[in-house]
């Protein structure tokens, strides 16, 4: 005769109905969990309202007490005279003399290879991080005939964003091109670009790039109200938001503005290469027409204004100059950079070796009646430093049958120089905040595939440009 503890152990406790009722008490629970305590949280993160700004935020400092300067630059290059006779002194290098760096996220304090293809210019390369590394005092950034994805091309991109930027001085980086002179394809380019702006994320450049504007007028609207002239969205971070708006400092005009050391090629079907250096600007003039006749060609035997003045997307001041062909395939190198001052009354001027090529000043981009637009601003923004090895049809004819892969674009330096008494080399100034923007945006910031603003279910700011908010 079974035991009770036998007859115990063979009764059924959970029958199906019980673990119905089980369940059901358990949706009840978790439901009433949501409605009360998930759901307002939830609903707290994804509010639409500007991000509360952080009283306590510490900026970082305009001039560390260490600044960032590689060990292995020589002494004669701490300081430098620039082209209008100044003294100017050494506030970051980097020499790339130690052998085997990479650029991974996380892997370098001032740089960051991207991970990521770059669509706004059709490149018919994928940038991968492992396509730059440093190897015989150079930094390489090697593109390879190697499938990525629907692409058959990967090359190198890095950039100092968000962990190196200036504002005002002199820059200048020593390359040699790609493969060589006469054959076009290959797209070198070392450039700038305001912090706020992340070069790749599309949804951070939307209404952002290439705004250099502190005015409320016409210039901050959607096309510039004329759509044959502008293809812009507006500026989205301008100067007329509304009060309790989501912007980095209302009442202040911000924007990604762009100056670019150079932008290269190798030379059509036998041509000399060349590079263009510009700076590209929005709002824009009537029919892209800035005041040439403030520019200065200072190497009219080599240099030229270039004959594109931009489109609906940007307005490109640029001149263009003619390279040695030996400067090519690591056979020799060149310096080139430019010298800036921010402001309203500010100016550019670019260089090649130790010849000024062209440049320059605010009257270039003075107010223009035709489009309705004020005096826009030589970059003002913390500027930092891109260095890229692309290709796309867009800049140039791609002669694919006489390229030759790999193909490397070799950095020996880049040096940044200021004036001793007015060094600037923070990304995050009381005047020019970008940090906490940034840290309140992350989908927008840290997402590449995110390409407009509104894809990352943020909203512009509301503004008034006659300030009826």
């Amino acid at each position: 005769m079974a035991t009770l503890r036998e007859k115990l152990r063979k009764k059924v406790w959970w029958s199906p109905r019980g673990w119905c009722n089980v369940l059901v008490l358990g949706f009840i629970v978790l439901a009433l969990l949501s409605l009360f305590i998930i759901y307002p949280i939830a609903q707290n993160m994804l509010k639409k309202g500007p991000p509360k700004k952080n009283p306590n935020h510490v900026y970082q400092p305009l001039h560390p007490k260490n600044l960032p300067i590689d060990s292995d630059t020589p002494a004669e290059a701490l300081t430098k005279t620039t082209f209008d006779g100044k003294e100017y002194t050494l506030v970051f290098s980097d020499e790339f003399n130690k052998d085997g760096r990479t650029f991974k996220a996380g892997e370098d304090p001032h740089w960051e290879a991207v991970d990521l293809w770059y669509w706004p210019t059709m490149d018919m390369e994928y940038y991968k991080p492992e396509q730059v590394w440093t190897e015989g005092g150079n930094l390489v950034l090697q593109m390879d005939k190697k499938p990525t994805g629907t692409l058959d091309y990967r090359s190198g991109m890095i950039q100092s964003w968000n962990k190196f930027c200036f504002q005002g001085g002199l820059i200048e980086v020593n390359v040699s091109m790609p493969f060589k002179s006469g054959v076009s394809g290959l797209w070198p380019a070392a450039w700038t670009l305001g912090n706020l702006g992340r070069a790749g994320y599309g949804a951070t450049t939307d209404g952002l790039w290439p705004y250099t504007y502190d005015n409320c007028d016409l210039g901050v609207l959607v096309n510039q109200t004329n759509s044959a002239l502008s293809y812009l969205p507006g500026q989205r971070l301008n100067k007329c938001v509304c009060t309790g708006t989501d912007h980095p400092n209302p009442g202040k005009g911000r924007g990604a503005p762009e100056i670019d050391i150079f932008e290269a090629t190798g030379g059509y079907s036998g041509a000399p290469g060349s590079i263009s250096q510009s700076f590209q600007v929005a709002p824009f003039d009537f029919r892209y027409e800035a005041a040439f006749d403030y520019a200065k060609l200072h190497n009219g035997n080599l240099t030229k204004i270039n004959t594109y003045v931009g489109g609906p997307y940007q307005q490109a001041l640029s001149g263009v100059t003619d390279l040695d062909p030996g400067w090519y395939g690591g056979k020799g190198y060149q310096t080139y950079g430019f010298q800036y001052t921010p402001g309203t009354q500010g100016d550019v001027n670019w260089f090649v070796g130790d010849q000024p090529t062209w440049g320059i000043d605010y009257n270039v981009v003075g107010s223009n009646q035709f489009s309705g637009i004020g005096q826009r601003s030589i970059a003002e923004e913390p500027m930092y430093i891109i260095l890229n090895l692309g290709m796309a049809s867009g800049f140039s004819p791609v002669e694919l049958d006489k390229l030759e892969f790999p193909a490397a674009m070799l950095v020996d330096y880049v040096r940044v120089y200021q004036d001793p008494n007015n060094i600037a080399v923070s990304c995050d100034t009381p005047d020019f905040p970008t940090a906490e923007y940034i840290n309140n945006h992350p989908v927008a910031y840290y997402n590449n595939n995110v390409t407009r603003w509104h894809q990352a279910e943020y909203t512009a700011p509301d503004y008034s440009i006659d300030g009826k908010c």
